[in-house]
């Protein structure tokens, strides 16, 4: 059988996307997914300030804004802000990387959400210690599963 480069680029897009039906991370999803960007060390709650709207009627472009209480000096400063969504096909949504630099601990961009979930919110400092803060939100028409 002779594969024609049209019949490859289709089984290419469609083999692609297959994964993605119906594939939601699970709360153990989300759990092993923290678990590695904590190394083995746990998390303290507070100082992190996760702000998400409590109810999002399309999944698909939804605000976060994430802050944290630090000085922001060469002695002590955020070191990096992870966020995990525990609904989403991939848990892992996104890491920003910050220094003294970066003159405060915020940040705020859009995220996708594919169904009601809580997101959490987790910053390692430069003294190595993690600090979590997390958010609840209820979507009525998730994002991360259409085709």
């Amino acid at each position: 059988m002779t594969v024609t480069r049209r019949t490859f680029v289709i089984s290419a897009a469609a083999a692609s996307v297959l994964p993605t039906l119906n594939a939601f991370a699970t709360v153990d999803d989300a759990t092993q997914a923290v678990d590695k960007i904590l190394g083995g060390r746990s998390a303290q709650v507070g100082r992190v300030t996760l702000e998400i709207p409590p109810l999002v009627e399309n999944g698909n472009l939804v605000t976060m804004k994430v802050s944290v209480q630090s000085p922001m000096t060469e002695a002590d400063y955020v070191r990096a802000v992870h966020i995990v969504a525990e609904g989403n096909p991939l848990p892992n949504v996104v890491s920003f990387f910050l220094s003294p630099r970066s003159g405060r601990a915020a940040v705020t961009t859009r995220i996708r959400l594919g169904d009601s979930q809580r997101v959490r919110a987790i910053a390692q400092l430069s003294d190595g210690s993690f600090w979590q803060g997390d958010a609840a939100t209820l979507v009525t028409l998730a994002a991360c599963t259409e085709v």
